[in-house]
């Protein structure tokens, strides 16, 4: 199957007709073997019902029903597990994005990336509650990760069916995947696309949602840069901490027998010994980590590599 069109659904009795109505509007013309994943997010009202509709009229559109709310990282993942399509490409279900921006992104596709992210260049959101927590974000996903993206949080995206292969997703993960890609070697690029205000319902989601982005952010940073090799980063600061410890103790006992400070009154006593603990521990954490890691890609098998293709490979 040449394509797959994943949709996280929640709360969108409205949208859900007007969104298949655009999305087979887009894609019948390209001639594509395709397939449009609805994954219903626990919703209250009616919307799996007029999933349940379309599905008996086209066996193209596949519903998935969750038990109850997961969120959208969960659907997301849940289609991405279902979708058959070299190409995946999610949108969401309020007809924000526009699915006539999904041509450009699988031309792009077309070019040798491996993801093409839309960017909503002119957004149609409130500014204070949506687009400025947003564009705080992005600059620091950018600058932790190194993958230069002005709009993280646009679900519109385009994936190689590879490059999600391997990736889990949770908590508010999704939107990193561009990142998590590149660790992985995949080619990133950015695509400027449609955003149109919303017509019917309302948004989910709100200026909360950015301190929820910024802890998964670290998880993040943590898997690009010490995935494998947790040691380098939590024994370099134990190594930091018992050097401290070695002057302030050195210091404590100068003070002793040069100044006649009493040992036991000097605040750098605790200090040494509280520098030295934490250096212990420190290094105690990352041999666990390295333990963990192990046991993670050895247990299942998980290569530390991604090949891109392999030439002359014997049958």
């Amino acid at each position: 199957m040449d394509l797959s069109v994943v949709v996280p659904i929640y709360f969108e009795e409205e949208n859900i007709r007007p969104l298949y109505a655009a999305v087979t509007a887009a894609i019948d013309p390209l001639g594509l073997d395709y397939e449009i994943i609805c994954v219903d997010d626990g919703s209250g009202d009616n919307s799996f019902g007029v999933l349940k509709d379309i599905a008996a009229t086209d066996l193209r559109f596949r519903v998935i029903r969750f038990r109850r709310n997961f969120g959208q990282t969960a659907a997301m993942a849940a289609g991405f597990e279902a979708a058959r399509g070299a190409v995946i490409v999610p949108m969401d279900g309020d007809l924000q994005n526009d699915p006539s921006d999904i041509r450009l992104l699988l031309d792009k596709i077309h070019e040798g990336f491996d993801v093409v992210s839309g960017w909503r260049k002119d957004r149609r959101d409130t500014f204070i509650s949506r687009t400025l927590p947003s564009r705080i974000a992005n600059g620091i996903i950018s600058r932790f990760t190194d993958v230069h993206l002005h709009d993280y949080g646009c679900t519109l995206k385009a994936y190689r069916r590879e490059v999600l292969e391997g990736i889990g997703l949770y908590g508010e993960m999704h939107r990193f995947v561009p990142a998590l890609a590149s660790r992985i070697g995949a080619k990133v690029t950015e695509l400027p696309v449609q955003h149109h205000p919303r017509l019917h319902g309302v948004s989910k989601y709100g200026i909360s949602r950015t301190m929820r982005v910024v802890l998964d952010l670290l998880t993040v940073k943590f898997l690009l840069s010490y995935a494998t090799k947790p040691i380098q980063l939590f024994g370099k600061w134990g190594v930091y901490s018992i050097m401290l410890s070695c002057i302030t103790g050195g210091t404590t006992i100068y003070m002793k027998l040069f100044a006649n400070t009493s040992m036991n009154r000097n605040p750098l006593l605790i200090l040494t010994a509280f520098l030295l603990f934490m250096g212990v521990q420190f290094i105690t954490l990352g041999l666990l980590g390295e333990l963990n890691a192990r046991i993670y890609y050895e247990s299942q098998g998980k290569p530390i590599y991604s090949v891109r293709e392999r030439l002359n490979e014997p049958e």
